[in-house]
């Protein structure tokens, strides 16, 4: 019978001064930033299950690229970006949505799994993609993850008012003449570059535990969009940095140790809603 080794690493202070984990540090803050945003978003127009369908349909993007020999993170993108522009095009309604996210990410699902059945390289990187590979984070990718945060940052200051009004209420927000529709279709554009960042830290299985778990204990916390958003993203990064430090000290994946903490925090949340209710 093989025994369960669970040690300290007692060099954990120079492991976490080593150039990988800078690079996953600095990428950790950029995730945050963009998740923290976009999660109060995805809660509002109760869009969670196409977030993290989203993630699932990026997958054949991924498996695609490596079989081309491209980045993950490319392919990752073009397929998220084609998934999303699909689905808010199709689905007007919340209930349109979901039938639509549900077609697309069955078809999109089935695709993945059939590129990487046709390549032994895309087959061996189907773990990082499922749930993450963190440490791996480049220096291009880094750059590019801060040059979608810019960019983010800008179309939100442009589009935030109309986007929160149609999100809060739709029927009224079309009265009002906000474009439902051009809204959903960006919605669900931003959403897809999020994902593409989010995932090389918890992979697409478990891209929930980034975008929507701190958005929701944000919410239980706070009742404002604003903080609702800074906190969110605040606790998106505790949960990235944090999980990064502890996997480091107790050698154990990352990804599971940030979702850990996600799921702590909303935990907690969850504990004092209750005792604010008694």
């Amino acid at each position: 019978m093989s025994h369960i080794q669970f040690g300290f690493n007692h060099e954990w202070l120079e492991t976490l001064s080593v150039p990988f984990m800078h690079n996953a540090f600095i990428a950790g803050l950029c995730i945050a930033l963009a998740a923290g945003v976009m999660g109060y978003f995805t809660i509002a127009r109760h869009s969670t299950f196409a977030a993290h369908a989203l993630a699932h349909i990026g997958l054949p993007g991924a498996t695609g690229a490596v079989l081309l020999g491209l980045p993950v993170s490319l392919g990752l993108g073009i397929f998220a970006l084609g998934g999303a522009l699909t689905i808010g095009a199709l689905g007007k309604k919340a209930s349109q949505r979901e039938i639509a996210t549900g077609t697309v990410l069955a078809f999109a699902t089935g695709l993945g799994l059939f590129f990487s059945r046709m390549s032994s390289s895309a087959s061996q990187q189907m773990q990082a993609i499922l749930f993450g590979s963190i440490l791996t984070i480049t220096n291009d990718q880094v750059l590019g993850f801060a040059i979608f945060d810019v960019l983010l940052l800008a179309v939100m200051a442009v589009v935030y008012r109309p986007l929160l009004f149609s999100s809060l209420d739709e029927q009224v927000a079309q009265a009002k003449g906000v474009p439902i529709g051009v809204m959903n279709v960006l919605f669900m554009a931003i959403m897809a570059g999020v994902i593409t960042i989010a995932v090389p830290a918890v992979g697409t299985l478990l891209i929930f535990a980034l975008v929507v778990t701190p958005a929701a204990t944000a919410n239980i916390l706070t009742s404002t969009p604003l903080r609702s958003m800074v906190l969110s993203s605040v606790l998106c990064l505790v949960s990235i940095w944090g999980g990064l430090i502890v996997s480091v000290m107790f050698p154990t994946p990352p990804s599971f140790v940030i979702v850990t903490i996600s799921t702590l925090f909303w935990l907690i949340a969850k504990g004092v809603e209750a005792l604010r209710r008694h």
